[in-house]
């Protein structure tokens, strides 16, 4: 089984806030979104040439987040990702958001993406080196 792969590192800044003092559940999202684009090229299949290379490419077909610890300004976060189920036409990822300096869970996000083929507009097989560089860093989420 592979690690984790370190994705991204972020503060919460004030504007991130809400009426209730911490980090609003919307600016969760583009965080992780930040780190999805990162997963694929630290994965070896940068979107920019899934398509080319490939003739296909992926989209999310199920995101969840879940909440754990609420965050404030100031605090500084990291986001690591692994690769936790590859299937016949899709594969399953899962996040943490971690705080960077004590190392406190504050959430998490589970992926499902989906492989897509653009000229069908329906959902293809993932190619067999595409799903051996996935396999590579499979990791038991447990």
């Amino acid at each position: 089984m592979s690690k984790w792969i370190e994705l991204m590192r972020g503060v919460v800044h004030p504007w991130h806030h809400d009426q209730f003092g911490h980090m609003n559940v919307r600016h969760y999202a583009p965080f992780f979104d930040d780190a999805t684009f990162h997963m694929w090229t630290e994965l070896g299949l940068p979107y920019d040439e899934m398509l080319p290379d490939h003739g296909i490419h992926t989209v999310t077909a199920r995101a969840t987040t879940t909440f754990v610890r609420e965050l404030t300004a100031g605090d500084q976060i990291r986001i690591s990702g692994a690769v936790t189920r590859i299937g016949s036409k899709s594969a399953n990822f899962k996040f943490q958001m971690l705080h960077a300096v004590t190392g406190a869970l504050h959430a998490t996000y589970d992926l499902v993406e989906v492989f897509f083929d653009p000229e069908t507009r329906g959902s293809a097989v993932i190619p067999a080196e595409i799903a051996e560089k996935l396999g590579a860093h499979l990791v038991d989420a447990g």
